[in-house]
């Protein structure tokens, strides 16, 4: 898990390096400081020698600002180093999750995703740099003032021996009690934040069912959750404060006792048990600071594991070794194809599909809702790949093509329509970044987007919300139909694609297709017969399965199902296919 994801540190080894660096010449330089009193008091002032004091003091002065110079370096190395991996890690994620196919996309939650990429990481973030400047500082701080404490006078520091193991164990038992909840904590982040993500994104159906204060219940419900899981942990991580003040204090009483009583007895020197005093808070401190690193440690694990699960998800859809980097046409053939979401052959959504289609012919499909019309279409472009059987196109395995050019080759658009933040002309731009305005003009016009786009007060400098709510369904249809022209497709599928417009806007838009593209094969998904009564098949699916494929004259003579839709819309009835 570690290896994984420090391998995002990178450029930022060297600054990684210089931080621990920096905190030993600082550690050093503290921990000689109460030496150095030990003997300014001791043979200086007891024995009023002006010139020693001076000149100790002078040393004293120049130690500690080397090791404040020191100290603000490491500071300034740690917040790069730790700012530099962040930066770095959340590419990566963000990188490996452009990788996912639909399927392991649907192995995370939208919201889950977006907790890794913030608030994971800020954990993670605050857990490195406490790793290369606090928990390197502690250990060293422990061992050199045990060190200097020990040259001082053995029999006084044996009392750290008795309390530093007692007081880590105190410690380790309140970190380990702690880990378990935080687990719990970032689940429900999770939950906290899909249910934000869902009423920003429905705010509109959230107010036209006055479910405001509903939705308030709800998310106040999950707040109140996280709030009492992190009371919980802070009840149990609160218990450090006492547990290391009763440590020091009662380490300093017992070595005032035993100092007091060496001192009476001219076995230690006043400034040598000031030393030791100064050295069992740094003891104790670097004890306090280091348990404090162990919490963060503690809380970031949980982070570390939810982003490393993202970064050793292998995609399900990769390049073959030597893979075909040229679609010459849009012929397809599905042949005994079989596919599940879970990868279960037993419990397929889409059952022997056998289909032959043409390059350059239009096709219409049909089907009940569920009954696999979308999952059919989306294995042309390998959004998720076959679970048995194969699919060819130009006579080639879509699983021997690049997976670039194979998705360059084949416009999609799918059943939600989505555009970006930015102009019209940016979305548009998806489809062909190098597109002329001429050429964008020209999508348009054959999607039908043309006109309503030149009656905007920007034209296609027009700025979209997220989303492109600012536009009505049918308009953001017709721009993402412009949008996969731009790609000069092979094969040009729409998913449900113009529903939301009207049957004359629908008649252009296929007349423009059959006049202008006919070598690019279509694929149409339709709620409308009428949509679809100008291909040249149309396949009706059911259950998973093709039940009859053929010409809309064809159907109607041999298929009962598409008989009974099309009379029903005829006679002005609804077919509700999606």
């Amino acid at each position: 898990m570690l290896k994984n994801i420090l391998k995002s540190v990178r450029e930022y080894k060297v600054a990684s390096f210089k931080a621990p660096a920096f905190v030993a010449i600082e550690v050093i330089f503290e921990v000689l400081m109460p030496f150095l009193m030990a003997w300014l008091i001791d043979k200086g002032i007891r024995k009023n020698d002006m010139d020693y004091i001076t000149k100790l003091g002078l040393i004293l002065v120049l130690a500690s600002i080397f090791s404040l110079i020191a100290g603000t370096l490491a500071g300034r190395a740690a917040a790069d180093a730790s700012a530099g991996f962040a930066k770095n890690l959340r590419f990566d994620i963000f990188k490996k999750i452009q990788s996912f196919s639909f399927k392991n996309l649907d192995d995370f939650s939208t919201a889950g995703l977006v907790t890794r990429l913030t608030t994971d990481i800020t954990n993670i973030q605050a857990a490195y740099q406490l790793i290369i400047r606090t928990a390197v500082r502690s250990p060293l701080m422990l061992v050199f003032s045990l060190i200097m404490a020990m040259r001082i006078n053995s029999e006084v520091a044996m009392i750290f021996f008795i309390m530093i193991p007692l007081l880590a164990v105190a410690l380790l038992v309140i970190i380990f009690k702690v880990h378990p909840i935080f687990e719990k904590v970032f689940n429900e982040y999770d939950n906290l934040n899909r249910v934000v993500q869902e009423n920003v994104s429905g705010i509109r159906v959230v107010k036209s069912f006055a479910r405001e204060e509903e939705e308030n219940k709800k998310f106040d419900k999950m707040s109140m959750l996280i709030f009492k899981l992190f009371k919980k942990a802070e009840k149990i991580i609160i218990l450090n404060g006492p547990v290391v003040q009763f440590s020091v204090f009662t380490a300093i009483i017992f070595i005032s006792f035993v100092g007091a009583k060496q001192i009476v007895s001219e076995n230690m020197l006043t400034g040598q048990l000031m030393s030791l005093i100064t050295y069992a808070w740094q003891i104790l401190n670097s004890l306090v600071m280091f348990s404090f690193v162990l919490v963060n440690i503690i809380i970031s694990r949980t982070s570390m594991e939810r982003i490393s699960e993202v970064l050793n998800t292998k995609p399900d859809l990769r390049n073959i070794e030597k893979p075909v980097e040229e679609l010459e046409n849009g012929e397809i053939i599905f042949d005994k194809v079989y596919f599940s979401y879970i990868k279960d052959k037993e419990k397929s959504a889409l059952k022997d599909i056998n289909l032959n289609i043409k390059s350059g012919e239009t096709v219409g499909i049909i089907g009940g809702t569920g009954s696999g019309k979308s999952s059919l279409v989306q294995l042309i472009p390998r959004l998720y790949d076959v679970t048995d059987g194969s699919i060819k196109i130009a006579g080639k395995d879509v699983r021997d093509y690049d997976l670039k050019i194979l998705r360059d080759s084949v416009a999609m658009v799918l059943q939600k329509n989505i555009l970006f933040s930015g102009t019209i002309k940016e979305n548009l731009r998806w489809g062909n970044k190098d597109a002329t305005d001429d050429e964008i003009i020209h999508a348009c016009k054959l999607a039908q987007a043309h006109e309503f786009i030149m009656s905007l007060p920007d034209k296609y400098d027009t700025v979209l919300d997220q989303g492109g709510t600012n536009l009505s369904g049918g308009q953001r249809q017709r721009v993402c139909i412009a949008r996969a022209l731009l790609k000069s497709p092979k094969i040009l599928i729409l998913d449900d694609s113009t529903s939301a417009v009207d049957t004359k806007t629908d008649a252009a838009i296929r007349r423009a297709f059959k006049e202008e593209i006919p070598n690019v094969t279509k694929i149409i998904i339709a709620q409308r017969i009428n949509s679809i009564e100008d291909s040249d098949k149309i396949i009706i699916i059911d259950k998973g399965q093709i039940v009859a494929v053929g010409s809309p004259e064809e159907l109607m003579k041999t298929s009962k199902i598409y008989q009974e839709v099309y009379n029903s819309q005829m006679k002005g009835g609804l077919f509700d296919e999606q």
